[in-house]
């Protein structure tokens, strides 16, 4: 079954939310897979498990308690996000196979920029000389995914300062722009899914 590639453009984080939480509790055996190709505005969320601890400073930048898996991250215009709306029981992967192939076609679109990155066992994402660029943080309900993944791109990464990305302390955060690639976000998004159906097809 072929995966659906749906460009959302610039989107409210709260209704996108619910639509995939709508879409994944509505949908059955038949249902089509799909990735959803967004960016928010400024937005903080806290996973399931997040400790508000972890926001350093309140600002005007709203905080949101969301059902995904991991700490606290910052989303905002600039940053490519792409959510994985996937069975994941029909494709035969478990989370952590999806997180691998998630944090792989980061880093295989990196490679075609120039950039060299990489993934950290214990801590999710893809990494660029100990600096944060890629985040994953997943939902599984009823055998399929929902949220993804946020790779930055061309952003303010301010926001970043006020807390302890993904929840470690002095986790410092990067950019494609920082190393020296000017593209727009929604280019970025192609070699990207391309990476994640190409590794889905092969499961």
């Amino acid at each position: 079954m072929q995966t659906a590639v749906r460009r959302l453009d610039f989107q409210d984080y709260q209704t996108t939310w619910k639509q995939m939480q709508d879409f994944t509790f509505q949908r059955n055996q038949n249902t089509e897979d799909e990735l959803w190709i967004v960016e928010h505005p400024a937005v903080y969320t806290l996973g399931l498990n997040g400790q508000e601890t972890h926001i350093l400073k309140q600002t005007d930048i709203p905080v949101i308690q969301t059902d995904r898996g991991g700490q606290v991250t910052y989303h905002g215009p600039g940053q490519l996000v792409i959510y994985t709306l996937l069975n994941l029981d029909r494709l035969k992967i478990n989370i952590r196979q999806l997180v691998t192939i998630l944090e792989q076609a980061m880093i295989d679109t990196l490679s075609q920029y120039g950039i060299r990155a990489n993934a950290k066992k214990d801590a999710p994402g893809v990494y660029v000389a100990e600096k944060k660029m890629g985040s994953v943080g997943l939902r599984i309900k009823k055998g399929c995914s929902y949220h993804g993944l946020s790779l930055n791109n061309h952003m303010d990464l301010t926001p970043f300062n006020h807390i302890n990305t993904c929840g470690f302390p002095g986790l410092e955060v990067t950019q494609l722009f920082d190393q020296g690639v000017n593209i727009r976000t929604c280019e970025l998004a192609v070699p990207v899914t391309h990476a994640i159906i190409n590794a889905l097809d092969k499961q």
